[in-house]
Parts: structure tokens; C-alpha cells; sequence
């Protein structure tokens, strides 16, 4: 199992709207994305996470070359966020 993690800085006044491309992309990516197995949305006061499980961390970085993330994902969250996303996977043992 591997996990990316997304770290997102939106403003609070923000989240709902994120919260919204968050809930519109979860489907199709549990439905369409190789080795996608769960994804979760994380609130916290400082930025919001998202952590997406998958079969292997191949599979997460291909994730992020697709479609799905480049277009439709980072176009909904763009004008959302007030810094740059931090990204990282893990594998787990």
C-alpha cells in the first residue's frame, strides 16, 4: 500500500469551495484512477490534506501526470489556494 498526500493552504473562507472539487473528482477517481484504493479529506485549522491510498507508489505518481489531477483537480482547486501544494508519498512497510 502507498498513500500521496496533498497539503493544501485554503483560507477558511475557502474550504467549503474545496471541499465541493474534493467531494465532484472523489468518485471518478476511486472509479478510474490504476491502483486507486481510498481517498480522504483532512481538516485542520493551519491547511487542509487530502490522502489518497493506493496499491503502490508507482501508481500515485502516475496519478499525478493524469488528467484527472492536472485539469480537473488542480484547475477546480487553483484559485482556492493560497500556496503552492506540498506533495508526498509514502509507502508503507
Amino acid at each position: 500500500m502507498a498513500y500521496l498526500e496533498i497539503t493544501l493552504k485554503v483560507a477558511k473562507k475557502s474550504r467549503v469551495a474545496a471541499a465541493g472539487v474534493y467531494q465532484k473528482y472523489k468518485q471518478p477517481f476511486l472509479d478510474t484512477v490504476p491502483g486507486a484504493e481510498s481517498k480522504e479529506l483532512l481538516v485542520r485549522d493551519e491547511d487542509v490534506q487530502v490522502l489518497h491510498g493506493f496499491t503502490t507508489a508507482t501508481e500515485a505518481r502516475a496519478y499525478l501526470d493524469s488528467t484527472l489531477f492536472k485539469q480537473d483537480v488542480v484547475g477546480g482547486l487553483a484559485p482556492l489556494l493560497a500556496a503552492d501544494p506540498e506533495i508526498r508519498i509514502y509507502d508503507t512497510v
